[in-house]
């Protein structure tokens, strides 16, 4: 039997006769849905560099 840990709360889930996987109860399963939907969970993203060229405060203005 395959038995992996949730993912919110570390508990082990039988993983074949659990119908929440990879979740083991719907509880674990609304928390993790709640802080996807309040952003806690992010992909971090590195700002975009600017190449200098385009749009600036300091171009004259026609």
């Amino acid at each position: 039997m395959l038995v992996r840990p949730c993912p919110q709360c570390r508990k082990p889930v039988p993983w074949e006769s659990t119908p929440t996987r990879p979740f083991c109860s719907e509880r674990c399963r609304t928390r993790d849905l709640g802080a996807w939907s309040s952003e806690v969970y992010r992909v971090p993203v590195e700002p975009a560099v600017e190449d200098g060229e385009g749009w600036s405060e300091d171009a004259p203005t026609c």
